[in-house]
């Protein structure tokens, strides 16, 4: 077209090149080019095939089978015992979880932890994760159907329903129990993530803003036991969130509001949010900087944490969708939330560096 750059024009010419027969049958049998295009062909493997990939992980998590091979390695006859499965159904579950890491054979016809099946059960908030995605694959069958529009009537986002009523019934409060449960799980990493990225010692007073049951600050406590640790949350949770303090014997606040209506305790010289602006849409992640930034002391700052579309697999192929499923919310760019900042009022803006950017990025406003 006209208006294509020369990038444009380059990029172009290679898609067409690479989408001709002929030219990959001559590069998987030219020496200098084969690995390469047996490489790309694995990979465009690997991505038809993934969903079967992750219903494997799925069915291991799902049938406990990780934490039953632990410890010591089991025979087939053993994991067929455990889960409930026939002979030749635990044996194809079995070799899939081989082929894939998370399991991986022993002497003696056993079987134990594979590196990546290790990696998955050494993370509970992972196991987590995998559980309830159940319902995000379901709402995935008809993935063409799921972006024709966005609703609230998806798998994932009756899964998520998070009420702010204070008349819950028991079902809605055992929902949102459910949710706290899961984001506490799943913010262990991102706690030690930040406060790996970020020095808490020399502030005086934190905020964490809809950090759930308090898990982020119980970790922040362990780091930094001096600051002056809040906690604001939804009254339930929030309920939750102090009997929890108080059984641990931490004198950590909770303040029960709603971060949208109602007002934020002053006074703060740090405020959190931590995964809370990737859940929401643009209007009210707005509306959450510049009541952030009203609610700081003087010379405080904003610590902005969650995974962001730096990681374009994490962000965009993984959160754009998961996030378009439960109604609400998108990952955004380092460079889209410095923006935002900008706009809410905040200056000296650093995005700081993490040992996992995939998982978390972390920005710092004041």
């Amino acid at each position: 077209m006209p208006g294509d750059s020369v990038l444009d024009r380059v990029k172009k010419a290679r898609s067409s090149l690479l989408a001709n027969a002929k030219f990959q049958k001559f590069c998987t049998g030219f020496w200098p080019t084969r690995f390469l295009a047996r490489a790309k062909a694995a990979e465009v493997f690997d991505l038809c095939a993934g969903f079967v990939y992750t219903q494997v992980l799925f069915a291991c998590v799902r049938l406990d089978l990780l934490q039953f091979v632990r410890d010591e390695s089991q025979t087939l006859a053993a994991i067929a015992s455990k889960t409930g499965l026939p002979a030749d159904g635990a044996n194809r579950l079995v070799q899939a979880a081989v082929a894939l890491d998370i399991l991986e054979p022993r002497s003696q016809e056993r079987y134990g932890l594979g590196a990546v099946g290790a990696a998955v059960l050494g993370n509970p908030g992972l196991q987590g994760m995998i559980s309830h995605h159940q319902h995000f694959y379901a709402d995935l069958r008809d993935p063409v159907g799921l972006l024709q529009a966005r609703t609230k009537t998806t798998a994932l986002a009756k899964y998520w329903h998070y009420s702010p009523a204070t008349d819950q019934t028991a079902a809605e409060r055992a929902a949102m129990q459910t949710y706290s449960d899961l984001m506490g799980d799943t913010q262990i990493v991102l706690a030690d993530q930040v406060l790996a990225a970020y020095d808490f010692s020399k502030h005086r007073k934190l905020m964490d803003v809809g950090g759930g049951d308090g898990t982020f600050l119980r970790a922040v406590h362990d780091k930094a036991p001096r600051l002056d640790l809040h906690l604001l949350e939804l009254p339930t949770v929030a309920e939750r969130a102090a009997t929890r303090f108080e059984q641990l014997g931490l004198a950590i606040t909770a303040h029960a509001g709603n971060m949208f209506e109602d007002d934020w305790p002053d006074g703060a010289d740090l405020i959190t949010l931590v995964r809370v602006a990737l859940d929401h849409d643009d209007a009210r992640v707005e509306v959450l900087l510049a009541r952030a930034r009203k609610a700081l002391a003087p010379g405080g700052r904003l610590l902005l944490a969650e995974p962001m579309t730096d990681s374009a697999k994490v962000g965009d192929a993984y959160f754009g969708l998961y996030l378009w499923a439960m109604g609400s919310g998108r990952a955004r760019s380092s460079k889209e939330l410095c923006a935002m900042l900008t706009r809410a009022g905040f200056s000296q803006i650093r995005v700081l560096p993490t040992g996992l950017p995939d998982i978390v990025r972390v920005i710092s406003a004041s």
